[in-house]
Parts: structure tokens; C-alpha cells; sequence
């Protein structure tokens, strides 16, 4: 005789190593944490040569002043114009010259298919600041590893940790991004909770704002299932 078959219950949940997201700090399972920063692009083809050595010479010194690791992080999306699209059809339905309302209308067919056929992308750009579980101090579970999960420390004493250190690296970083002419902007909690929703549910609408403010309340701020 076969065995019932067991269903597996396990959530997406368990394979995900981010523990918390709290005081704009991203806690993973292991004790460490990091801080993202976003930040916007400059166009290099369209720089002269001049602008594009100076900026060269620019980046290569942000490198160099650094005396802490940092990951670039790129995220490329289907340009979604789905709102740009509807407040088309909105203006066009409000406009009463009736060649006015058909030039929308052909602007917008346009629009649709450049993005359709030409497949747009939207890329955001990312600065990743690591805090290493080893910056909290001595541990066994940390020094040594641990088989069980869990974290070294309690949560307050380790977003405490973090802070104190991740505070003047992301402060220095935004400087160094300024004398390239890029605006750096800290994630909050909201801004990173969308933004991983966004990463493990692709295609899927990001949560409400009183979603989170919710999920906040009840201590789920990292269910991204």
C-alpha cells in the first residue's frame, strides 16, 4: 500500500534570507545587514570627450577613497507605461477638438507600439553598503557558525550595531556621488519592502501602503510570499 503523498507546506518565506527590514536597514538570517541607497544615471554616449574623461577620473577617485566594500546593483525592467497609456485615454475622452482628440489618439498607438516592439527598459540603479555579522563582536554562533537559524544577537542590539556603523559610510558615499553630479537617496522601509516584493514577485502589484503599515504592526514586514 502507498503512502499518502504529504503536501508540502513549507512558504517561499524560509528561502528567503532576509529576516526584518527596520530604521531603513535590510537584517538577514545570519546577523548581517545592509543599507541600499538608489540613485540616478548619467547618460555617458551623450557626453563629450572632455565630460566623459573628467567623469572617468571622477568614478576612479569614488573608488579609491573607499575603504569599505560596496555592490552596484542594476535592475532592468519592462518599461511599464500603463498609467502614461491611461492618462492618454483620459485626456483624449476629455478633449472636445475632435484633431486634437485624434492626434492623442495616434500619439498613443505610437507610445504603445515603440514600447511594445522596441521592448523599452526601465534600469534603477543601486548602492548596496554591507555590515558584516563579524562587526557585532565575539560570538560562537558567529566565530564558529551555527546549524541552528537564528540570530546571533537580539534585533535591537544589532540594528543598533548597524546603524552606528552604516551611518557615516552611506553619509560619505552620498558626498562622492554628488561631486559626480548623481543624486543618492537613502531607501526607507517602504521604498526596500517594495523593493524586494518587487524582486521575489515579479509582475505582481506592489502591496498598499496600509499593507505594509499593517504587516509592520503585527511583526511580518519581511512575508514576501
Amino acid at each position: 500500500m502507498k503512502e499518502p503523498i504529504v503536501p508540502i507546506r513549507s512558504s517561499t518565506q524560509e528561502f528567503i534570507e532576509i529576516e526584518d527590514i527596520d530604521q531603513d536597514i535590510v537584517l538577514f538570517a545570519d546577523g548581517s545587514a545592509a543599507v541600499i541607497m538608489s540613485t540616478s544615471a548619467v547618460n555617458f554616449g551623450l557626453l563629450s570627450e572632455k565630460e566623459q574623461e573628467s567623469l572617468i577620473f571622477a568614478y576612479a577617485g569614488l573608488l579609491n577613497s573607499l575603504s569599505f566594500p560596496i555592490q552596484i546593483l542594476i535592475r532592468s525592467q519592462h518599461k511599464d507605461i500603463t498609467a502614461y497609456i491611461k492618462l492618454l485615454e483620459d485626456a483624449e475622452g476629455k478633449q472636445k477638438n475632435p484633431k486634437l482628440a485624434k492626434s492623442i489618439n495616434s500619439y498613443r498607438s505610437f507610445v504603445a507600439s515603440t514600447v511594445k516592439e522596441k521592448n523599452v527598459l526601465d534600469k534603477k540603479f543601486y548602492i548596496v553598503i554591507p555590515f558584516s555579522s563579524l562587526e557585532l563582536g565575539a560570538s560562537a554562533s558567529v566565530l564558529f557558525g551555527s546549524k541552528k537559524r537564528g540570530l546571533p544577537y537580539p534585533k535591537p542590539y544589532i540594528f543598533e550595531r548597524a546603524l552606528i556603523v552604516l551611518t557615516p559610510k552611506s553619509d560619505h558615499l552620498l558626498r562622492l556621488l554628488g561631486r559626480l553630479g548623481l543624486r543618492g537617496e537613502h531607501m526607507n522601509n517602504e521604498q526596500l519592502i517594495k523593493l524586494f516584493f518587487g524582486n521575489y514577485n515579479p509582475g505582481s502589484p506592489p502591496p498598499k501602503l496600509d499593507q505594509i503599515h499593517k504587516d509592520a504592526s503585527d511583526n511580518t514586514l519581511n512575508n514576501f510570499s
